[in-house]
């Protein structure tokens, strides 16, 4: 099996749901919006947010800015607030010294995604990033984890691992892909099913050093 190890980026590498949960608080604060209003619009953005959706939003709130200032406004927010820890960074970076091929594959406009990625500090230490917009497939989908792989040189037919904490998008979807998955529990319960992940970690940087002291 060839070293290749794909990352999810959101709740994997950066913790994608403490800055939203920021960017919702001040958004209302900030148009006035009530707490009902504030529950609606956190449950809107929870899983995926994409420039389509701050035209439902303009309209439900009745917000003067167009869509498409808001849109870039959330990006910046979240690109500032998001971070990957030093020790994760770390661990990415000697991966790719002892050999390992580092991509990662994230569902997302390309924009936001890449922009997390150089403004965490990621982009430094790994090999490449694909981004399900640029890509034009998403996770699960088999033809994602192909084209990460092939953004970093490695081809998928030879193996390797697929590390995130989404249970169908990650591991599933890897799985699905002939990869071998680490799960990143956040202290969760697998829930069960046919598929199951190789492994559980309880976060990204115990992922790593399992990769690490994994003969491939």
């Amino acid at each position: 099996m060839q070293r290749l190890a794909i990352f999810d980026l959101d709740n994997t590498l950066v913790d994608r749901q403490g800055p939203l949960t920021d960017w919702v608080s001040e958004f209302s604060s900030q148009y006035a919006l009530n707490d009902l209003d504030r529950a609606d619009l956190l449950q809107l953005v929870h899983a995926r947010v994409y420039p389509s959706a701050f035209e439902a939003i303009r309209a439900q709130y009745g917000l003067a800015p167009s869509a498409e200032a808001l849109w870039r406004d959330y990006c910046v927010y979240m690109a500032r607030s998001v971070t990957c820890p030093a020790d994760v960074l770390e661990g990415l970076s000697t991966l790719r010294r002892t050999g390992w091929k580092v991509a990662i594959a994230t569902n997302g406009t390309t924009e936001i995604q890449t922009a997390k990625v150089a403004m965490s500090g990621i982009v430094a230490h790994v090999d490449a990033v694909c981004a399900s917009e640029a890509a034009g497939v998403r996770k699960p989908e088999v033809a994602m984890f192909e084209k990460a792989a092939a953004t970093c040189g490695a081809d998928i037919a030879l193996g390797g691992w697929m590390i995130g904490d989404g249970v169908d998008t990650d591991i599933r979807g890897g799985r699905a892909a002939g990869l071998r998955t680490i799960w990143i529990s956040g202290s969760r319960t697998w829930p069960g099913g046919e598929v199951a992940p190789d492994h559980v970690a309880p976060d990204v940087r115990q992922a790593i050093d399992l990769l690490l002291s994994t003969v491939s």
